[in-house]
């Protein structure tokens, strides 16, 4: 009995030392190579923020290599991508209520799926699934739309998120030479 008491002290002190020192320590480790960032843009009164990790290319194949096509993918590296709004807004034609989503994309050549679900995992991937395997409930998937994609000519380094301007507001997402638009009406 003794012997069994402390064995669970043990593991309780290893889990304990994982979660609050190993944990922590390899979160820091990946954003050296992955580093966070954010993009906001006021709409009409209303805060629009994206936070996110922002991996290189690093001469890889991205989007049909290292991002596979027509799988869900977390949009960026480490912690699952977050857009917040202060207010309602649409997505396309789609009411998306004021709050923050965890934002998820299915890559393809021609088109990508864009997914804004109401839950924010912890990490994104699941680690007994390599890293490929998603935490995305897709229960909680409040909005998904299609966009077209295209090619870019000149080649962009490192995964950026930014809000575009043009005829109209724009959540856009380059990398490599892919970039798509996801029109933000109010």
């Amino acid at each position: 009995m003794k012997f069994l008491k402390r064995l669970v002290a043990v593991l309780i002190v290893l889990f304990g030392l994982f979660y609050f020192v190993g944990l922590p320590y390899l979160r820091k480790e990946t954003k050296k190579h992955s580093p966070e960032k954010t993009s906001s843009y006021t709409l009409q009164g209303t805060q629009l923020k994206v936070h996110y990790s922002s991996p290189s290319k690093k001469g890889r194949p991205i989007f049909g290599g290292l991002v596979p096509f027509d799988q869900v993918w977390r949009t960026g590296a480490n912690e699952p991508t977050t857009f917040t709004t202060s207010g309602a807004i649409k997505i396309i034609d789609k009411p998306l209520p004021a709050g923050t989503y965890s934002l998820w994309t299915i890559p393809n050549k021609e088109s990508w799926k864009v997914i804004f679900n109401k839950e924010v995992p912890d990490w994104g991937v699941s680690i007994f699934g390599g890293g490929t395997q998603t935490t995305r409930d897709a229960a909680e998937d409040l909005i998904n739309v299609e966009v077209p994609s295209r090619e870019i000519s000149q080649p962009v380094e490192n995964f950026t998120i930014d809000f575009t301007n043009e005829d109209q507001l724009y959540l856009s997402l380059s990398w490599d030479q892919t970039r798509i638009n996801v029109p933000i009406n109010k």
